[in-house]
């Protein structure tokens, strides 16, 4: 009896809405800390890059490691989470990410150096799909689109750790200042993750279909199935002759959730684009195109970081008021106005102004795609858009330098302001299937 009852326990919604609260705030936790590590890694490259003796592009190789790892692992993590639960993925994957983080000073050449990126990228991909597929089933457990709250903790913990690498980086050695790293990373593990391994995830409970939450795929067989044709078959053909009937059904409503998994990928996609290109651009933009002194240079992807931090905080009351729908066409225009704006201004300060209004406008935009593709798929879905919209932030920064080559540096960079208005049009003609 006891085995009967922890069997049944799995996959059980906890019992009450402090036990979904403690699971929110153990999750929140882990989005800022993937935020805090990774951003904290990134502010010692150049000390990492004269410490291994590599050149620019040696260390563009090795640091490819990160982005192949991270690809990698997403695909796979996905099979995991079903296998063996989001939950324990996520602290597996935050143990590895927290040991990982201090390699790289370690290493004395471009190889090594790409080796264990390899290993790091793989856990940093690996936390993303595991912690986004556990949020999905909270998101779908206490009825409240909250998503980008979480997604607002990870840019919170990531400008907490630029800005702490920052200031550490004239008195501490990478090495001690990412061995910090890792001791925050196991003590907010062992803290959260107790309470990730103590609750079940919670199951998702039926939802009502209101106008942004898709049919279930149970409801959509059923809808989907025609009851005239069943019928017919009943009477005309032997009794075991419906099932291919409804294996038919089976089949188109998986297909039709296989599109709209590879939809939100795309959405998701679009908007890491941008991300990855005002990271790696918006500065030399700034400092190049409109002579901004190297300080207000800087301040670009500050802004642009900011107001999308902003965006997601109020993201959760912006989705209830307005549902997912409008989030994804709004916040798709708005972004490619200001991104237009950002890129083709005269000035810096109107440039500055371009980047935080595409910030505000991207910041709901990739949650809303990643929670939509969880909800119709499981980790599976979560996996899928993750990696297309991590291929997105990877795509970005070497197609804006290659078309700035062709054209200018201000053209390319409206090519972040075409694909948020793709990602706008997208949401707004399939509002039906996919979002209402």
């Amino acid at each position: 009896m006891p085995n009967i009852n922890k069997t049944r326990r799995r996959n059980v919604a906890p019992d009450n809405g402090k036990d979904l609260t403690r699971l929110r705030i153990a999750l929140t936790a882990f989005f800022a800390l993937d935020g805090f590590v990774f951003a904290g890694w990134v502010v010692r490259i150049p000390a990492i890059k004269e410490q291994t003796g590599a050149s620019a592009s040696t260390l563009g190789l090795a640091l490819l490691g990160v982005s192949a790892g991270a690809v990698i692992t997403m695909t796979l993590t996905g099979r995991l989470c079903r296998r063996f639960g989001n939950h324990p993925a996520t602290v597996v994957c935050a143990v590895i990410l927290s040991l990982s983080v201090v390699l790289p000073p370690l290493t004395h050449s471009a190889a090594a150096l790409g080796a264990v990126l390899l290993v790091f990228g793989s856990a940093y991909g690996g936390i993303n799909v595991a912690f986004n597929s556990a949020a999905v089933d909270l998101v779908a457990a206490l009825r409240r689109p909250i998503m980008p709250s979480f997604h607002a903790a990870f840019s919170l913990g990531g400008m907490i750790g630029a800005g702490l690498g920052g200031l550490v980086a004239g008195s501490l050695s990478p090495t001690r200042h990412l061995l910090g790293l890792t001791f925050v990373g196991l003590l907010v593990t062992a803290v959260a993750g107790r309470v990730l391994l103590r609750e079940e995830a919670p199951a998702a409970p039926d939802r009502p279909h209101h106008d942004d939450a898709p049919a279930a795929p149970d409801r959509q067989h059923h809808n989907d199935a025609p009851a005239t044709p069943n019928r017919t078959l009943h009477k005309d053909a032997a009794p075991g002759s419906r099932r291919p009937a409804k294996e038919r059904v089976r089949r188109r409503t998986d297909s039709r959730i296989r599109v709209l998994v590879l939809v939100f990928g795309v959405i998701a996609l679009c908007t890491a684009y941008g991300e990855g290109a005002l990271a790696d651009w918006g500065a030399l933009h700034l400092e190049q195109d409109l002579d901004a002194h190297p300080g207000v240079a800087a301040a670009g992807y500050s802004c642009f970081a900011l107001t999308m931090t902003i965006g997601r905080l109020s993201g959760t009351t912006l989705l209830e008021r307005l549902g997912r729908t409008r989030i994804l066409v709004v916040g798709g225009a708005t972004a490619a106005a200001g991104m237009l704006l950002g890129s083709l201004a005269p000035s810096a300060w109107a440039a500055l102004l371009g980047f935080a209004v595409t910030g505000l406008g991207l910041a709901n935009i990739f949650p809303v795609a990643i929670e939509r593709a969880g909800a119709l798929a499981g980790p599976g879905g979560v996996a899928a858009a993750s990696t297309l919209g991590y291929g997105g932030m990877l795509l970005g920064p070497p197609a804006i330098g290659f078309m700035a080559d062709w054209f200018s540096l201000p053209t390319a960079l409206t090519s972040v302001a075409a694909l948020a208005a793709v990602a706008a049009a997208i949401g707004f003609t399939t509002r039906r299937v996919a979002v209402g």
